[in-house]
């Protein structure tokens, strides 16, 4: 009966420094294209809805008008 030695090292992860730097490289990739898609979204989200009517009072303003 001959034992078979069965070589894994071909699916290890830190053996193979070429398809483990390609799956880095893609996951980099992928996560800056979510965090910028993101971040788009939410600019998107919560834009600027324009200027808003507030009251100013007059004596507050650029030229202040005083009571006399």
């Amino acid at each position: 009966m001959e034992k078979q030695f069965i070589d894994e090292t071909h699916k290890d992860f830190a053996h193979n420094w070429v398809s483990s730097s390609r799956f880095l490289f893609f996951c980099q990739i992928f996560l800056l294209l979510a965090f910028i898609l993101g971040g788009c979204y939410a600019l998107s989200t919560h834009s600027y809805k324009g200027k808003p009517d507030v009251a100013v009072p007059e004596s507050s303003q650029y030229s202040p008008k005083y009571k006399l």
